[in-house]
């Protein structure tokens, strides 16, 4: 072939230089495995750590569960306490106590004691019976008991024979405190097997729903059915409220007293018995029940009455055996560390003293007040400038659509305040007696006493049965009329409304206006004590109280151990009652933590008890029992707003509602239960008045008293009428003439001005107004509780 050309290959575009160099880029299989064993080493790594977490979790509540169960159980623990209550009258709950124990007790000559310890069940317990129709008793009883048996008799006939009222009463006062671990025991069954678990169906279906869900019913006629509950209950893991696990108490098996020598009015008072839940040192204050708080002077470790590995022949517990039991050691406090018996504040009378001013403050001064005059602004006399934020300017009525005529001018303001200089009223203006009156006004101590005399009833002991029967009939009257007309309060005709109602002041917006919490205190406020933060404070104090009981301090009483407290001035008259109810209901001694005996002011969530039907007014006496602290006081009700730092005080704590209780008492950490009793007019039994829980600790919580002046329209013209009878003289009308009026039909408007002399007014509305409306004009003060005279019961 002619003219053919050579064939050329050309150089093929490709991003690799050579064939060789192609496959360098890729990985090879050894690297491949190499590389999925690693990420398969990590995933397995991560999955073995989570499944080592989670056996190391298990691990600690296993271990954690089994020190909570020798601590319970374990010989080293307290006795556990059965408190056997009778749901009624018919049962007979002291042949039931006297059989469980005769089944714990080995040595059955000897006279049988409440705390026995048995070797068979491995098992140490304190048997409390509690006494029919004795509320007092009960409850504390049901403080300290770690298993509550509620016994039913088999025999009743109907579902509400079961359970009386008094025992659906302490059932619902049991609720409250925090049930333990409950069981009930069904007695008088048939012997007959077919009758018997009918009878038992019966009676379980009939009172599952007045219990916890976990309660078992168990039968107790024969010592068979005793003794297959006590293998169960020896087993069984209890459950305690959470309020209890918070502080270290013990329940007195003897009390006694040494008097003082130095003083004959105070005594050293003796509790002996089981330390629970935490370790009590003897640095620590302490809370007698019923009688206050305390400092130790000592504290004797003695040898356990009844071990429960017992060599002794007997093992129940004896009055001889505690008081001739060997003591291990003895602890004194330090004087260095012990927590200081601090209850009030001391204030200093030179804390209010001022100082003459310096020439920059008052050179201050001069520049405020010369910025002041620039503004002018119409206000009543006296009237300071903090004061002047809850006054409404004709402006805000303006905006706020009520209309304005032209004929409204300054003379109106009878009450303003000169625009001289000095900006103080002139010479020639003081001499004026409406002057006088309305400056003697401001004076808050010599007016507005009728608050405390009729917020408290008057002492029974002074009054006959006539005069009582008028004081509650009273009170329940105006119980009623407040439901029916609340806050509402008839202007006096013999008193100028301007000094009855001299402290209170027109609040335009609950929600939005100011109020300093710090003005005007009372002097009882100079003796309370409050926290920065509450919160970190409690936060603080716990974990303090905490790392003291871990580190196993030489000056504490351990938990479980049997010891001896020495309580120093202690009252003569106070231990004397202790030792005579010591009888029917058990002492209890709690150790407080830090700051806890200081007083303060205490909120409580309460709600008045379904069985109480009386009216409880708003600063009556009340004994608080507040955990296992008891004491009095005279608390004052509020709503809970939660839209503002304000709330409403209420004059009667309704029924059917959660209100705010508040009353200075010594400082308790949350949570805590609340049981407040009523006393009776005579002698009796306090009642159940109402419950709740502590809710906070806050001196500078606003509370208000809102009361309610009403007046009635004589003549209505479009947006204007005549209102009478809210004021009867003319100088009232422009005292109160820059307060906001509003009407129950939903108008609202201002005062014009005063018509006639019998404390007729004009008023302006947004609306037109009708006929049979009433016109209201609200005024507010700040109230706060009523300070004890009797800080606890046993003191009264």
């Amino acid at each position: 072939m002619g003219g053919s050309r050579a064939q050329v290959n050309k150089p093929h575009k490709t991003r690799f230089s050579s064939k060789s160099s192609r496959n360098i880029h890729k990985i090879s299989q050894k690297d491949k495995n190499r590389i999925a064993k690693s990420n398969r080493n990590v995933t397995q790594g991560a999955r073995a750590a989570r499944l080592q977490r989670s056996k190391m979790l298990r691990e600690q509540k296993k271990e954690a569960l089994l020190k909570e169960k020798r601590a319970s159980s374990g010989s080293a623990s307290a006795p556990r306490v059965i408190l056997l209550f009778p749901l009624s009258a018919s049962v007979n709950v002291s042949s039931l106590a006297e059989d469980i124990l005769r089944l714990l007790s080995a040595d059955v000559s000897r006279a049988l004691s409440s705390t026995v310890a048995s070797s068979e069940y491995k098992l140490r317990a304190t048997v409390l019976h509690a006494p029919h129709g004795d509320l007092l008793s009960c409850m504390e009883m049901a403080k300290v008991a770690d298993l509550i048996a509620f016994v039913a008799s088999a025999t009743e006939q109907s579902t509400c024979d079961y359970i009386d009222s008094f025992g659906s009463q302490c059932l619902s006062v049991f609720r409250s405190l925090g049930l333990p671990s409950t069981v009930v025991f069904i007695r008088d069954l048939p012997t007959e097997l077919k009758r018997r678990n009918d009878a038992k169906k019966i009676v379980t279906s009939s009172l599952t729903s007045e219990f916890p869900e976990d309660c078992k019913f168990y039968p107790a006629d024969t010592k068979d059915d005793l003794h297959k509950f006590m293998w169960l209950f020896k087993e069984q893991r209890l459950t305690t409220p959470h309020w209890r696990n918070q502080r270290p108490y013990l329940i007195a098996q003897k009390v006694d007293m040494v008097p003082d020598d130095s003083s004959p009015e105070k005594c050293t008072l003796l509790l002996t018995g089981y330390t629970r839940a935490h370790s009590l040192s003897v640095n620590q204050l302490v809370h007698v029940s019923g009688a206050g708080d305390f400092q130790l002077s000592r504290i004797e470790i003695m040898k356990d009455p009844i071990p429960l590995n017992a060599r002794k022949d007997h093992n129940a517990m004896d009055s001889d055996d505690i008081q001739d039991a060997e003591i291990i050691r003895s602890v004194a406090p330090d004087p260095s560390s012990q927590e200081p018996f601090l209850v009030e504040n001391v204030p200093d009378p030179l804390a209010g003293e001022q100082t003459w001013p310096t020439e920059v403050e008052m050179a201050e001064a001069e520049r405020n007040q010369k910025q002041k005059r620039l503004r002018k602004r119409a206000l009543p006399r006296g009237t300071s400038e903090y004061q002047a934020a809850w006054i409404v300017d004709d402006a805000d009525g303006e905006d706020s659509g009520v209309e304005n005529d032209g004929d409204d001018d300054e003379d109106d303001y009878g009450m303003l305040l000169d625009e001289g200089d000095s900006g103080f009223p002139s010479q020639e203006d003081t001499n004026n007696p409406d002057f006088e009156e309305d400056q003697a006004s401001l004076h808050l101590r010599d007016s507005d006493e009728e608050t405390e005399n009729d917020s408290v009833m008057m002492e029974g002991d002074n009054m006959t049965r006539e005069q009582i029967e008028d004081e509650i009939k009273k009170i329940k009257e105006a119980h009623a009329e407040d439901e029916e007309f609340p806050d509402e309060v008839d202007t006096p005709l013999d008193v100028p409304a301007r000094k009855r109602f001299a402290k209170y002041r027109g609040l335009k917006s609950f929600r939005t206006s100011s109020w300093d919490p710090k003005e005007s205190l009372p002097p009882e406020y100079a003796r309370i004590f409050a926290f920065d933060n509450f919160a970190r404070t409690q936060k603080h104090v716990v974990a303090k109280a905490l790392k003291v009981e871990q580190e196993g301090r030489d000056d504490c009483a351990p938990v479980g151990s049997f010891a001896r407290f020495y309580i120093k001035e202690v009252p003569f008259h106070v231990a004397s009652k202790l030792c005579a109810a010591s009888r029917t209901a058990p002492i209890v001694l709690c150790g407080l933590l830090q700051h806890e005996s200081k007083m303060s002011v205490l909120h409580f969530s309460i709600k008045k008890h379904d069985s109480y039907d009386a009216p409880i007014k708003s600063k009556e006496e009340l004994i608080f029992h507040v955990g296992f602290r008891q004491f009095v006081a005279r608390p004052i009700f509020s709503t809970d707003n939660i839209n503002s730092d304000k709330h409403k005080m209420e004059r009667f704590l309704h029924a059917g509602r959660f209100s705010i209780a508040s009353i200075y008492a010594p400082i308790s950490f949350p949570p805590l239960p609340l049981i407040a009793l009523k006393g009776a007019a005579g002698a009796g039994t306090p009642a159940v008045a109402a419950v709740g829980s502590l809710r906070s600790i806050d001196p500078d919580r606003i509370i208000l008293k809102k009361i309610i002046l009403t007046g009635y329209p004589q003549r209505v013209s479009k947006l204007k009428a005549t209102v009478r009878y809210m004021f009867h003289n003319p100088e009232d009308v422009r005292w109160f003439k820059p307060v906001e009026v509003w009407t129950k039909c939903g108008r609202r408007g201002r005062v014009k001005e005063p018509v006639g002399t019998h404390g007729a007014m004009k008023c302006i509305f947004n609306g037109g107004l009708q006929q049979h409306d009433t016109v209201c004009m609200s005024l507010c003060k700040r109230a706060y509780p009523k300070w004890p005279e009797h800080r606890f019961p046993a003191n009264v």
